[in-house]
């Protein structure tokens, strides 16, 4: 399985070019657009530091699972652009991006233990919808009379 792999460059401050692999991840309602680049640096949500964007231990057991299945922690950095949906959804479409470019990088080391351990796969798992009629909430039905 050979996929195209597509290296863009974007020019750095100092006006040098930087080669980076392009990805999207999504969850719910979030949509974050990854960079991901050789070398060592630091991971940047919205220009921020992640460790900021992303708080806490567990936050960052997650973001950095698809650096640890392939192996490749301090060898790629990465900066995120993400909208939309909370921060649950947000870590969840970074994750899901940074895997996404992970295996454009390299599809034939990366790909079999990024799908092994589900980070390939697009959560579907979307808010219910309010439906007409009903109380309050998706599924809250009216209260009815006791007698």
């Amino acid at each position: 399985m050979t996929t195209k792999k597509t290296v863009k460059v974007r020019k750095t401050k100092r006006g040098r070019k930087k080669a980076y692999t392009y990805a999207l991840g999504r969850r719910k309602e979030a949509v974050a657009r990854v960079r991901l680049f050789k070398g060592k640096g630091d991971l940047m949500v919205n220009n921020r530091p992640i460790e900021e964007w992303f708080p806490g231990e567990v936050n960052e057991l997650i973001y950095m699972k698809p650096f640890q299945v392939t192996k490749t922690e301090g060898k790629y950095y990465a900066t995120v652009k993400v909208r939309g949906s909370g921060k649950n959804g947000q870590l969840g479409a970074v994750v899901h991006g940074l895997a996404r470019a992970l295996d454009k990088e390299n599809s034939e080391l990366y790909h079999l233990p990024l799908k092994k351990a589900g980070l390939l796969t697009r959560d579907p798992r979307m808010k219910e919808r309010r439906k007409a009629g009903l109380a309050q909430s998706a599924r809250a039905k009216k209260q009815s009379p006791k007698r």
